[in-house]
Order: structure tokens, then sequence, then C-alpha cells
């Protein structure tokens, strides 16, 4: 008691803007104190390391320290930054950087930094029961790990039948804007067997969310799911601590034992401000402007979830394909680092199929340990015949292809309102997987009747 009475009468090491200048802020003074250190028992060594949260100015503005050089930090505001001018005060926040975690979060919706968001700002409900945790923690080790051995319903027919998700897997949604991601995304919340759902929507804009979370959402989905929300006029600082608070939420639940969805929209928003906070930093700029450091940084982050020896967290993360180019660099990196992935059409989204799912281009990577040989087998029944049609499309939009000449063509385009509707789902429509895997296998065998020999 004595000893902390002391240390809170201790004067505070402050520092001073020294220069505004991008998005970022330059602080000196910080370090200079020593004998202020060495009261603290620092030592004469002491710096301030990064993820340090300062405040700044007399509104208190959070920022974080993201670089260090010399004398100087180089801190990203969490908050607006008006009013602040060179020669502001800069101050240590009074506590470090923590999240609230807990059984009181489910049904709510949070900002990036853990707050409740989902009422006005001067009469947000509190939070239910929970408690206070460091926002970074280590991925679980390799080693102590749980395979993934068992397929997570996610109510999506296409995907429970020919893209099967394990509890556990890492799974990407690839997909051009304006596509269809957040309504899929609102599909598998309400229709996942997952115990709870973390969904976080970073760089969203700001009209969308309550339209998401009222319509897409909806109150069944939102009852057993945690929200994290900043939208895109949020700094960049606030947008990637989004990410971290949702999957540091999500961690907590693993670790009770709960099978957690962990859907965040989207992973190109997380890596595009990170691009601004390295660039402000000073990082040279290597692919498409990208620095080094947001490839590392979207492995820390997926590496994060997963499976443990205590339960497990599936996430599914949709990436923004800029102009539709499923090879730029982000896209490219982040399905080296996942365990499958989910390509959504835009020509299928114009042609009224939804969902929009690619399903030949659609991979998953733990597939093959997490569903039965007869559902594999079922499932290959049916890519073979949508591959064998995709290979004529040509001939068959310019009048071209005649019957006869490629058996699997022609059962495709004999039984093609039976997969069309088979592939296809309504909004709001739920698809139980005991009830996927028996039309798949209803429908696989009125291929292979037609199909004869050939599949």
């Amino acid at each position: 008691m004595l000893s902390s009475l002391v240390q809170a009468g201790r004067p505070a090491r402050a520092g001073e803007v020294t220069e505004l200048l991008g998005l970022g802020v330059e602080v000196g003074g910080l370090q200079q104190h020593m004998e202020l250190q060495g009261q603290a028992g620092l030592g004469p060594g002491y710096s301030v390391p990064l993820g340090t949260v300062v405040e700044i100015g007399p509104q208190r503005v959070p920022a974080e320290v993201v670089a260090a050089h010399g004398q100087r930090v180089r801190c990203m505001p969490l908050a607006p930054l008006e009013h602040t001018a060179v020669g502001d005060e800069v101050r240590l926040a009074s506590r470090p950087s923590l999240v609230p975690v807990g059984p009181g979060l489910t049904g709510r919706v949070l900002d990036g930094l853990g707050r409740p968001a989902d009422g006005p700002a001067s009469n947000s409900r509190p939070l239910g029961k929970h408690h206070l945790v460091p926002i970074h923690q280590a991925p679980p080790r390799p080693m102590s790990r749980l395979r993934i051995a068992q397929q997570l319903q996610l109510g999506i027919r296409s995907v429970d039948a020919l893209t099967a998700v394990g509890q556990g897997q890492r799974l990407g949604l690839f997909a051009g804007s304006g596509v269809g991601k957040s309504s899929l995304l609102s599909m598998v919340a309400r229709g996942t067997e997952a115990d709870i759902n973390v969904i976080a929507l970073i760089g969203e804009r700001g009209r969308e969310v309550r339209e998401f979370l009222e319509d897409d959402l909806g109150p069944e989905g939102l009852a057993r799911s945690v929200v994290v929300v900043a939208t895109s006029d949020e700094p960049a600082q606030m947008r990637l601590r989004a990410a971290f608070t949702a999957t540091r939420i999500a961690e907590w639940f693993r670790a009770q034992g709960q099978k957690v969805l962990l859907m965040m929209d989207s992973l190109t928003r997380v890596a595009m401000a990170q691009r601004e906070i390295g660039l402000s930093v000073g990082e040279p700029p290597a692919t498409r402007g990208y620095p080094p450091s947001t490839f590392s940084l979207l492995a820390r982050l997926l590496e994060r979830s997963g499976s443990d020896e205590h339960g497990t967290i599936t996430g599914i993360y949709t990436v923004l394909v800029d102009g539709d180019d499923h090879n730029e660099p982000v896209a490219d990196a982040a399905r080296s680092i996942l365990d499958g992935h989910v390509v959504l059409d835009r020509k299928l989204a114009t042609l009224g199929h939804y969902p929009p799912i690619d399903a030949l281009s659609s991979v998953s990577r733990v597939a093959s340990r997490v569903i039965t040989p007869a559902h594999a087998e079922d499932a290959t029944v049916l890519r073979r015949v949508l591959a064998a049609r995709r290979s004529a499309q040509d001939l068959l939009d310019v009048g071209a292809y005649q019957r006869g000449a490629n058996p699997l063509v022609d059962v495709a385009l004999e039984h093609q309102r039976s997969i069309d509707a088979f592939l296809q789902q309504g909004l709001q429509e739920t698809a139980r997987l005991e009830d996927t895997l028996l039309r798949l296998h209803a429908l696989a065998d009125q291929l292979r009747q037609a199909g004869g020999g050939q599949l």
C-alpha cells in the first residue's frame, strides 16, 4: 500500500511534441529524465518501449509508440489530432494497453480499444462481467496445437459440401468490392455451430456498420457474437488495434475450451493500416507501396488463431482483391499463410447466383482430414461435372457446342437446374450440415446415373 502511494506521488515522466508530420507525432523528452528513471528503478538505460501508450496535449489524445530514433519516439494517434500543436506536453498513460475479455462481452459492440460502442457515446451501457488483459499474446506453440480433425458447420451449403472447413482452420474469403463478402459473413454468423462469434469490422463505412448489425446479422446473430468496429475514418493505428483486440477476445473464449469463429472484414484494410503506419515512420515502400513490416504483421496476426490445447479459433478473413486481381501482394501473402480460400466471382454475382462462390477456384487444405470418404467421393463427382462445363463454356457461349461431344458436359447441361439449386442459397436460409450431405449425395447419384461410366 505504501509503495503504491509513493509511486503515485512521484512526478510523471513528460515530454513534448517536437514535430507533426503526416499521420504521426514525434515526441522528445520522454527518455531524458534520468533522475526520475533512477527513482523508478528503471536504470540509466531506460527507454520508452514500442507499444507504450502516451497521452498528448490538454485533450489527452491517446497515441501509441511505433518507432524510436535516438532520444525521440514516433507515435501514431488512436484518436483525431485536432488542436494538437508542437510543444504540447506528452505523458505516459496511467495504465498499460489492456482490452476487456469475458462472458459479459457477448452481444455487445466495441470499438478498437474495447470500449462499448453500441449506444450514444454519453450513455453507453457498461460491459457485463469481464476483466482486463494485455492486448498482445504469443501464438500457441506448434506442438501444443490440437490437430484439425472435425468439420465445422458454417451453414453455407456450397462451402460445407465442396470446401469443408475444419475446427481451428484459417480460411480466406477472396473477392472484389461489392460482391457480397459482408452478406456471406452474416449468413455464417447465423448458421455456424460455433459456440461464439467474434466479428471484426475493420475500415468499414460508417453507414454500413448499423446496416450489417441490424439487417445482415440481426438480433439472432448478434446475441451470440462480439463485434469490434473501427470505421474507415478512424486513425490507422485504431484500425490496426481493432484487429488485435478482436483476436485477443477470441483467444480468451478459446482458453475456456470453446469453439470460436473469428471473422475479420477485411484483412486487406488491416494491411493498408499498417502500410500507412510503416510509411509514416520512414519504412521503405516495397511491393505496390507496402513496407516489409506489413507482411510480417499479417503472419503474426493470423498465427494467433487456430487451435491450442483448450479450444479452437476458426478464422475467416476477407481479402479485398485490388481490381479483382487475386495475385496482388496482400492476397498472395494471405493465401500463403491461410489454410484455404473461398473465391467470390463477380460474374456469378451479376447473374444473380448467390452466394457467388466459385467452387472450382476454392480450396480447403484440411478438407481431406475432416470429411468422410463418402462425402469426398460425392464432392469429387460434382466438381468433375462443374469442371467439364467450364472447359466448354466458350463453345456454349457462341452456340458451337454439339451434344455428345463430351458426356460430362452433357450431364452438366442436363442437370444444370439441379446443380444451381444446390449451390444457390437465400440470404436468410441456413443449411444444416446433415441436410447438406444428404442433398449432395442425392445430386451426386443423379449425376452418376446420367454419366454412366464417366463418373
